[in-house]
């Protein structure tokens, strides 16, 4: 699989195609996780992502169902050194709070590292912003973490530029390490003005600008929308119901026709071409399957340009 890498320095080079594992423990079971892992690896992905939450929000999880069964099969399959891992913290479960105070990252990191199994976080995220903790003190804990060798790589999820912009202000004053990535909400398919996902923040323009001036790397999570792009019995989120998604599914339709491939395929594809990884997600080998056929898929500068310049 193709490679790209995260950092200003290239610390990290990841597959095109991040794998998530949210339901990993879960709602998908050890058999099926596992056989899912091994045919995203064999195909030559090693970008992994995870969360200590990860799935407290099914019915029967607690948290870190995800991390521990990853941990499980690296220690089966021995392939640890192959693989970049990326989870995160701030979000509450179980009796942990809500935040990224120096306390919860220290203790929190400790805790994911145990439950994988590993002596290294390559990539760790603050799954939310955190307003109500200073800079100083998330990036001062997560640079503890850096200088310590327990983590590799910052990243940020769920904030918006000027946000990216004050924690690098900061860690530039300190002397911290800054943000290498984001990880956002974004996919082919533009959401109605003042949309509102919850917790979860879309990219805008304000954001991919941010990311190509300060050299971020913007990774998409929810790039397929659960499948609505090309299962018939799925529809489109509501936020996205619009007539500039018309216009937007019309060219993407198009293209995924002239280059044979599928909608959903194209989407990543299109992500893909613009050095923004997609995390996708599976429960099913055949998904993985579909999935990894868009690294195949190659567009042309003018089939780039359709879709990106459609809409209303």
């Amino acid at each position: 699989m193709k490679k790209t890498v995260i950092g200003n320095d290239g610390e990290l080079d990841v597959s095109v195609l991040c794998h998530g594992t949210d339901h990993f423990g879960t709602r998908v079971d050890e058999a099926t996780s596992f056989e899912i892992l091994d045919r995203y690896v064999a195909a030559g992905g090693n970008f992994l992502d995870t969360s200590n939450f990860y799935a407290a929000w099914f019915e029967g999880g607690h948290g870190g169902e995800s991390e521990a069964l990853l941990g499980k099969w690296m220690k089966e399959r021995g392939n640890r050194d192959q693989l970049i891992i990326a989870t995160k913290v701030g979000v509450p479960y179980q009796d942990v709070p809500m935040g990224a105070s120096a306390e919860i990252i220290a203790t929190e990191a400790e805790k994911s590292l145990k439950r994988m199994g590993i002596d290294t976080i390559d990539l760790y995220y603050t799954h939310l912003d955190d307003r109500n903790t200073p800079f100083e003190e998330q990036l001062g804990a997560m640079d503890k973490l850096v200088k310590a060798g327990k983590v590799r790589c910052l990243g940020a999820s769920n904030v918006k530029a000027w946000r990216l912009e004050e924690g690098r202000s900061t860690s530039l004053a300190n002397g911290f390490a800054s943000h290498a990535c984001v990880e956002q909400r974004y996919t082919y398919l533009r959401p109605k003005v003042g949309a509102r996902f919850g917790g979860q923040i879309s990219a805008n323009r304000d954001l991919l600008e941010y990311c190509k001036v300060r050299n971020v790397t913007l990774l998409a999570y929810s790039p397929l929308l659960h499948g609505a792009y090309t299962r018939d019995d799925r529809a489109f989120p509501e936020q996205y119901q619009h007539a500039d998604s018309d216009a937007r599914m019309e060219a993407l339709r198009a293209v995924a026709e002239e280059v044979g491939a599928t909608p959903g395929q194209v989407v990543l594809a299109w992500l893909i071409h613009q050095n923004i990884p997609p995390i996708i997600g599976a429960s099913r080998v055949e998904q993985v399957e579909e999935n990894l056929g868009a690294v195949e898929v190659e567009l042309t500068e003018d089939q780039m340009k359709t879709l990106t310049r459609a809409g209303a």
